[in-house]
């Protein structure tokens, strides 16, 4: 079955960096496109980024653009999202997920999810 486990997640400052990794499993990793979600403090589930199965097409939400990257090691089934500059307000549980289909359609299965607090 897909699984999708998070780690890098912690308690940082405001300015300081983190980068969130995601091992997929369980499907072909380099055929969909992958997603990296946020759990905001009374602000609901939001998409913060997302990339194609190449790698070649990305986007992101406009609060993060310039300060994070998702990329993705498709030979070692990994997701990334490098976030620099960070803010208080980028806290939030970050969940990574995967495609439901193998296109474009939006975020599905995804996986338990990795705190990030930032301090201001």
């Amino acid at each position: 079955q897909v699984q999708l486990v998070e780690s890098g997640g912690g308690s940082v400052q405001s300015g300081d960096s983190l980068r969130l990794s995601c091992v997929g499993s369980g499907f072909t990793f380099s055929r969909y496109w992958m997603y990296w979600l946020r759990l905001g403090p009374g602000t609901g589930l939001n998409w913060v980024a997302r990339i194609s199965g190449s790698g070649e097409a990305t986007w992101y939400t406009e609060s993060v653009r310039g300060r994070f990257t998702i990329s993705r090691d498709n030979a070692k089934n990994t997701l990334y999202l490098q976030m620099n500059d960070l803010r208080s307000d980028d806290s939030g549980l970050y969940f990574c997920a995967k495609d439901r289909h193998d296109y474009f359609t939006g975020p599905d299965d995804r996986g338990q999810g990795i705190m990030v607090t930032v301090s201001s």
